[in-house]
């Protein structure tokens, strides 16, 4: 396959059934049920899918424990780079953020609302450090945020506008069954900040929940509308897009195959050229 050439899945979590290497931090579990999802497992479902290079995203029961996901950077170079966990309150951690782009990092995961006080927690000297090394360094923030924090999202915006800022599964708006016309007019709000992307991703997740997901296609129309498909990008969000009942190739036939309204640059972009630009270029 040739991996320029290929698409690429902006969002994919790997793991390991081998904790006693790779152990899981402190207090946490696997509560998907799946045990294992290595590289290995991935490429059975996205190669014949024309899938050639993949964005890893550090699982949350790992915490900043990045090592799993940094062997599979180093085994597969040509293939992965991956968006890592930082702890914010960590002495350095400038000099973490460096060392790990240096090993394959773009971009670097914050999950908004996980604080009792969200306005404080991004606020905090810690997450100034981590917003201005990423924008010094070329890498993206990537937030794992629910419709209800996308009001804090936007004055990060405000306060770092040289900061890429990449918004995981339209921002969750959908999770609940319904996708509101409030939520996504907040999130639709954020394209006036040139730095902002949207992962059009997780659709096992959203709305109806059941392929082929067309009810998915106006709330992607918005997105296109506003943000371009230049700061769209779509994601699987394996292995849960694989897990009960769901499928990979119903996940990106959605963008690929099944929205009319998409050009064949569109889907370029979503697929492939957006991605590229902001974890390969």
């Amino acid at each position: 396959m040739n991996l320029k050439q290929g698409y690429i899945d902006a969002h994919v979590h790997v793991w390991t059934p081998d904790t006693s290497k790779y152990p899981l931090a402190q207090g946490l579990t696997k509560k998907s049920g799946v045990d294992s999802f290595t590289p290995e497992q991935l490429f059975v479902h996205c190669r014949p899918e024309g899938v050639a290079r993949v964005v890893l995203i550090q699982m949350s029961f790992y915490q900043f424990d990045n090592r799993y996901m940094l062997d599979a950077i180093a085994k597969y170079p040509d293939v992965f780079k991956g968006v890592a966990m930082v702890n914010e309150h960590e002495a350095g951690v400038m000099r973490s953020m460096k060392d790990l782009a240096r090993q394959g990092i773009r971009g670097f995961r914050l999950m908004v609302g996980k604080e009792n006080d969200p306005e404080k927690w991004l606020g905090s000297a810690g997450m100034s450090e981590i917003w201005r090394t990423a924008a010094d360094e070329g890498l993206s923030i990537c937030t794992l945020v629910n419709p209800e924090m996308l009001p804090f999202i936007g004055k990060m915006c405000v306060k770092y506008p040289r900061t890429n800022l990449i918004i995981d599964h339209f921002g969750r708006i959908g999770i609940t069954g319904t996708i509101q016309r409030a939520d996504l007019d907040c999130l639709l709000s954020l394209s006036k900040y040139p730095q902002v992307y949207v992962k059009t991703s997780a659709f096992y997740a959203l709305g109806r929940k059941q392929a082929p997901y067309l009810d998915l296609g106006p709330m992607i129309r918005d997105c296109r509308d506003n943000f371009g498909a230049q700061r769209l990008m779509w994601a699987s969000d394996a292995p849960f897009q694989v897990d009960q009942g769901h499928n990979y190739h119903d996940s990106v036939s959605l963008i690929r195959d099944r929205l009319d309204f998409l050009s064949a640059e569109d889907r370029d972009w979503m697929l492939r050229r957006t991605a590229e630009k902001l974890y390969w270029i």
